[in-house]
């Protein structure tokens, strides 16, 4: 019981951490993007970030193997075999030298090809779009090397490192982005060199604080070749997940490039950076669970294992959900007052998009609990289908005049259809009950949804007239009391509850 209590304690320690980082990480990203628009304009911002969607398209095998070194450094560390989690690392680090290889082969021969042929970019700027295209293929190169080391601090759970560097990176773009307007030459060349720049830095304190830090973060070659092709095949499943999220996400904003014009890519652009950065806060919750998930289950604790998937499952909606409903009722305003100037369908996009991540909270929680299990074959797949099932929808709809918001109305449907049928499988394979699990966590969730947004939005047309100012704190207010209230009376069970006052009562005894 009291290593339960401490592996509770450390998540709770870990999450408020990351939570500071990322209330820095938040205030410095949204102030980023209104200077880098106003800098760059919205044409050039669009352009970078189509012309960056082609580099992401191809960073899919990456992201794959990501989530498989995650996987295995927790699941030997669960099991304290810090032989085979070096021989894990060492391994990571020969196979994401050779993503690299394979990156720079298909980024220089299919992602050149469609930069040249396919982008719907304005011809005087085509020469700065091939150079912008060429140092984002770098700066992804970097970051592909710079997993193995970020796996290693989220496994360890050393999150104020974490936290600390991403402030750090936070800052720098918004400094060099400042520095970028009194310079001569091309904006928009300059702020891709900066990100590469800053990327390289982060590599190498990334590198430096492992190597030192960590005695299993030591290179070493080993001739366990089953570990190796054991991590290759794990990653090689999780690609079929990596190809679809990239469609979903980056073969889509191509496509609206396709159709549209980079003025609605820049809206794109500003509704994924607005998501990103409160998606962000569950991101950080789950980052601080995720450890401690696998390595319960590496360690055969069943009773705690399913206890940490329902309570990060639940808290990771109510988490969203908080920040989600003063954003999503005050959308418009916000956007106005961050940017002045906001490009079209941005307000849609946002709050279209918030619904999407809305309905996919539940996602990591029951794909990381999976993930430990090692059989991760058929979850991939299905899901796969699923994710790459709207792009051919999005693109016969365009085909016949529908508007851009109808990429989120087909993400959102099947978003659900998935949801239903990952719960369903999750069950089955880590022995759990569906109906307990969607009356416990998932109910309790649609309930306050339908309890709260209603009357959130029903104080913003009452609010009608006031000073815009005003009306925004007095609706944010109104939510923060309403959620509040919601989640200790629906959200929460009483274990819970006690749960939290008794980490509340020892945090301040302390203090």
């Amino acid at each position: 019981m009291n290593a339960i209590q401490n592996n509770t304690q450390r998540i709770a320690q870990n999450t408020i951490v990351l939570y500071i980082r990322q209330i820095f990480i938040l205030v410095i990203s949204l102030y980023t993007v209104r200077i880098t628009l106003n800098i760059l304009g919205a044409t050039d911002y669009g352009i970078y970030n189509v012309v960056g969607g082609v580099v992401v398209l191809f960073s899919f095998i990456n992201s794959a193997m990501a989530s498989s070194t995650q996987r295995f450094l927790n699941f030997y560390l669960g099991k304290k075999d810090s032989i085979n989690t070096n021989r894990a690392y060492s391994s990571s680090i020969i196979i994401h030298f050779g993503i690299s290889i394979l990156f720079i082969l298909l980024a220089e021969t299919l992602g050149l090809w469609y930069v040249h042929n396919k982008l719907n970019i304005p011809s005087d700027r085509k020469l700065v779009a091939e150079i912008v295209y060429q140092i984002s293929v770098f700066t992804a190169i970097l970051n592909i090397m710079k997993v193995p080391y970020n796996a290693v601090i989220i496994a360890y759970e050393k999150m104020s490192f974490f936290a600390w560097v991403s402030i750090f990176e936070s800052v720098a773009k918004l400094s060099l982005i400042i520095v970028i307007k009194y310079l001569a030459y091309d904006r928009l060349i300059e702020y891709a060199f900066f990100m590469a720049f800053i990327a390289f830095v982060i590599l190498i304190t990334y590198k430096v604080f492992c190597n030192i830090k960590f005695e299993i973060a030591r290179f070493k070659f080993h001739k366990n070749y089953a570990l190796t092709k054991e991590l290759i095949v794990f990653s090689g499943w999780s690609l079929f997940g990596g190809v679809a999220n990239v469609c979903n996400t980056q073969g889509v904003n191509l496509v609206l490039n396709m159709f549209t014009n980079v003025v609605v890519n820049a809206a794109m652009g500003i509704a994924n950076q607005v998501n990103n950065a409160i998606y962000s806060f569950v991101t950080n919750f789950q980052t601080a669970f995720n450890p401690q998930l696998i390595k319960s289950y590496s360690s055969g604790d069943n009773d705690y294992f399913l206890l940490l998937l329902k309570r990060s499952a639940k808290f990771s909606f109510l988490l969203y959900y908080f920040i989600f409903l003063p954003f999503f009722v005050n959308a418009d305003r916000v956007l106005l007052f961050w940017l002045k100037d906001v490009p079209e369908y941005s307000s849609s996009f946002v709050k279209l998009i918030l619904i999407w991540s809305l309905i996919d909270v539940f996602n990591n929680p029951l794909y990381t609990a999976i993930q430990a299990t090692g059989k991760i074959r058929t979850y991939n797949i299905m899901v796969s289908v699923f994710k790459l099932l709207p792009l051919p929808l999005i693109i016969v709809l365009f085909m016949n005049g529908f508007s851009p918001n109808w990429i989120f109305y087909s993400e959102i449907i099947f978003s659900i259809v998935i949801d239903i049928w990952r719960l369903v499988y999750a069950s089955k394979k880590l022995n759990f009950g569906c109906i307990s699990f969607f009356k416990d966590i998932v109910c309790r969730c649609i309930f306050i949804i339908v309890l709260s947004l209603p009357l959130t939005l029903l104080i913003n047309k009452c609010t009608n007239g006031m000073q815009e100012l005003t009306r925004f704190l007095l609706v944010c207010v109104f939510s923060v009391i309403l959620n509040m209230i919601l989640y200790i009376t629906v959200g929460l069970n009483k274990d819970e509850i006690i749960s939290i006052r008794e980490y509340i009562k020892k945090h301040f005894k302390r203090g």
